[in-house]
């Protein structure tokens, strides 16, 4: 939480998605004022509870486990790779081998 202002800051997306532990003022503002939607969903405790579309957060588990799928292949989570080009190309690589399996 405390990299993801600085990470969404020049960010042009339409939704940003993220697990409870981003439910932070500061960061849906921020989204808020880029243009974007926090599909953030609020804290158990909260005073106000955020609205939130769970059709689009549903997507979120989507992508968590294309990365479960993809931290199998040593070579991308141990970054063994020293060029950022051929680190996305076998990244690129891995997802197809993904896909058509």
């Amino acid at each position: 939480m405390s990299q993801a202002q600085a990470l969404v800051q020049d960010d042009d997306a339409e939704f940003v998605l993220g697990d409870k532990g981003y439910d932070a003022a500061a960061l849906v503002e921020q989204l808020h004022v880029q243009g974007a939607q926090a599909v953030i969903p609020s804290r158990r405790g909260s005073k106000a509870p955020r609205v939130y579309d769970p059709h689009i957060y549903k997507q979120r588990n989507a992508v968590e486990r294309l990365i479960g799928k993809l931290k199998h292949y040593r070579r991308i989570f141990s970054r063994f790779d020293k060029l950022d080009t051929s680190f996305a190309g076998f990244l690129s690589f891995a997802a197809a081998l993904i896909w058509l399996r």
